[in-house]
């Protein structure tokens, strides 16, 4: 790559200047008229070298080899910098690279095949998903799609909370609209659950086993009540995932850690710190060592334990599993738990930081610039089934995750329903498209266009070469956006992709036929545009397929105008 064999040689010169452990950073400039690649190393030397920026360029200028890195010219620009266009063969190359990969172009390495879990979702079983676990699930998935591109060993998991106090308030929810299912009178508990799939859950209940429990109000009752409304909330969640193209690898219950003696153990081993005192017959934890804002609760009075502490047993858990890298993804309404779960484990002689947190915050739908809220079944918020039903799964994930996750988000419902550019999901997904029509009207399957007989030095229009280096761009955007934990980046770079093959394509062709464009009489140039084409179809696929979304062949609708 040019990229790397120019960051070599700049690396050879500053070492002769006495200076090796100088950051190099280069970048494509905004304006391509200054050049394919550029670095403003001269301007952060000055100082150290006591030297002009433009003395300091000129020397490493003059000092430079890079006819083997495809060079064509370096440029001393401005204050210092260091501009270096390429030869529009060197540029053109990447699309071999691109064309040879094809499905893999863009993984690398980075992870080297160490073990990361993504635990994201993670629901209470006490009602439908809503906005917020739908933002979570794309999130999550694209987080663990990123890094096993990045060449990490991913594992996906959910962690069901199918124990503790909310989990009986839904048995009792159930068990009063049992009660008025057979024409009795009863109240939803103080913090239960009113939403009208509780009436669901009790109207099914009701045909399986009848009036049998009419005024039961045992234990053996709201036990097979409870196992009854979680078995049914956790079949229509998995429903619901699998129609949003959510998988996991791993469910975890938290009632495992209850039965199997991990939360007795992580007490045990969390009073053998030293750390642990009583106070108003409660048992504290003393976090603020550990960068706490203030000493948490570990059992209260009543000897039952808090959430803090599961929370902690839990990754316990991971960690011996063999994860020593966790990224959990969670609504912004766990922010307060961080701190604690951070200060628990580190208490415990786990690494600081361990684990890692993505908090996103929560989906507001608009239309026309007011919320819109189309769910009686939650009684108060939008289910993500019904947002899937409304606009389909493909637009929905990516506008989840085309914002940084601590953003608040506006799903902007007119734009959702659009079917033209306006819409970055089908200015994409057309951009594919396209490209695939164009194989077709060529009568040539993608797999069957290949360098043999292109002549890529003559692609060189301003537009082609800018398309050529933002499809150049691609695996390390991967790589950051795998780092970052960032998704939206990637949702950037597709869209700004689409955009320069518009600019591409529509160049100097009034008639905005893709076609024209690339398939020209002259045979060895078409050889080279239907190779560009391929390139771009194999790097938006590849992007979309990270983002879990469609990557169409055809399209029902073409772009207005």
């Amino acid at each position: 790559m040019a990229q790397g064999q120019i960051e070599t040689a700049l690396r050879s010169v500053l070492e002769k200047m006495g200076v090796p452990d100088a950051v190099i950073r280069l970048e494509r400039p905004k304006d391509p008229a200054h050049g394919d690649l550029a670095t403003n190393v001269a301007l952060t030397l000055a100082s150290k070298l006591q030297k002009a920026p433009r003395a300091i360029a000129q020397e490493i200028a003059d000092g430079l080899s890079l006819e083997s890195a495809g060079v064509e010219a370096v440029e001393i620009a401005g204050p210092g910098f260091l501009n270096f266009r390429l030869a529009t063969d060197a540029v053109a190359s990447t699309l071999v690279r691109i064309a040879e990969a094809d499905e893999a172009f863009g993984r690398s390495e980075a992870g080297a095949g160490r073990s990361v879990m993504v635990e994201f979702v993670s629901a209470n079983p006490t009602g439908p998903l809503h906005l917020g676990h739908g933002r979570q699930a794309a999130l999550g998935d694209a987080i663990a799609s990123l890094l096993d591109w990045a060449g990490w060993e991913v594992s996906r998991e959910y962690y069901y909370n199918d124990a503790g106090s909310q989990i009986e308030r839904l048995a009792e929810s159930v068990w009063a609209r049992y009660q008025e299912h057979f024409g009795g009178t009863s109240e939803i508990p103080e913090g239960g659950y009113h939403g009208e799939y509780v009436k669901e859950i009790a109207a099914a209940f009701a045909k399986r086993h009848g009036e049998a429990y009419v005024d039961d109000r045992s234990g053996e009752a709201l036990k097979r009540m409870r196992f009854f409304a979680v078995e049914w909330l956790r079949e229509e969640q998995d429903r619901d995932l699998h129609d949003f193209r959510v998988y996991f690898d791993v469910y975890f219950l938290e009632s495992s850690l209850y039965d199997g003696g991990r939360l007795e153990s992580t007490i045990h081993a969390l009073r053998d710190t030293g750390h642990v005192y009583e106070r108003d017959g409660a048992v504290w934890l003393r976090t603020s060592e550990f960068g706490d804002q203030k000493d948490r609760v570990m059992i209260k009075s009543d000897g039952s334990p808090t959430y803090f502490l599961p929370d902690v047993a839990y990754h316990t858990d991971k960690w011996e599993r063999g994860f020593q890298r966790v990224i959990n993804v969670q609504g912004a309404d766990h922010h307060s738990t961080v701190d604690r779960v951070h200060a628990g484990l580190e208490a415990l002689g786990y690494p600081k930081g361990f684990p890692e947190y993505v908090l996103h915050q929560m989906v507001r739908v608009e239309r026309d610039g007011q919320e819109v809220k189309f769910s009686k079944r939650m009684g108060s918020q939008t289910t993500l089934h019904e947002l899937v039903d409304q606009v389909g799964t493909d637009v929905v994930r990516y506008f989840f995750q085309m914002r940084k996750p601590e953003g608040h988000l506006v799903f902007d419902l007119d734009l959702a329903l659009d079917q033209s550019e306006k819409n970055p999901v089908y200015k994409i997904q057309y951009a594919h498209a396209r490209m695939c029509s164009i194989f077709g009207k060529a009568g040539l399957s993608a797999g069957e266009i290949s360098v043999e007989g292109a002549a890529l030095d003559r692609l060189d229009t301003e537009a082609e070469r800018e398309l050529i280096k933002v499809l150049g761009e691609f695996p390390e955007l991967v790589d950051r956006a795998a780092e970052a934990h960032t998704p939206h980046l990637l949702c950037d770079y597709l869209e700004q992709l689409a955009g320069q093959v518009n600019s591409w394509y529509h160049a100097g062709n009034p008639t905005r036929n893709p076609e024209l464009a690339v398939l020209v009489e002259d045979d060895a140039l078409r050889r080279a545009r239907l190779l560009l084409a391929r390139a771009v179809q194999v790097v938006i696929r590849n992007g979309l397929t990270i983002l879990g979304i469609a990557a169409p062949e055809r399209m029902e609708r073409e772009e207005e105008g």
